[in-house]
């Protein structure tokens, strides 16, 4: 059985596009949803296997509509962009608000290395 705390609160900001979630052990998290989307637990993200992985473009004004509840383990992020496959498991929540920062650099380095610039929603590129 998973030792993460359950979360105690989950909200959706819409406007600033960000899921805070604040866990029992009183830890506290606000997640984009850009981040969210391009660390999607599904398949169709990370592939079947290692070294499978798809890098995802192009997800910077991606908002997320519903959030439906999956048993008492995890919830499905249902995206702007029609993705909704993915099953955020409390535990994997609790890792992504964890090592946002490393995570967020290193998709922020293999955008780099494919030769692919973020775009904001202003249109420039980041």
């Amino acid at each position: 059985m998973s030792k993460t705390p359950l979360p105690t609160d989950i909200k959706l900001h819409r406007l600033s596009a960000i899921l805070e979630i604040t866990f029992a052990d009183q830890a506290h998290f606000e997640l984009p949803c850009e981040y969210l989307r391009v660390y999607s637990p599904s398949a169709e993200t990370r592939g079947h296997g290692p070294g499978q992985e798809t890098l995802q473009l192009d997800k910077e004004n991606v908002t997320i509509e519903s959030i439906r509840p999956v048993g008492n383990y995890a919830v499905t992020l249902c995206f702007s962009d029609g993705h909704d496959t993915g099953i955020y498991t409390w535990e994997l929540l609790y890792n992504l608000g964890q090592h946002r920062e490393e995570l967020w650099a290193e998709y922020l380095k293999k955008l780099e290395e494919a030769g692919h610039q973020r775009k904001c929603s202003d249109g420039k590129t980041s």
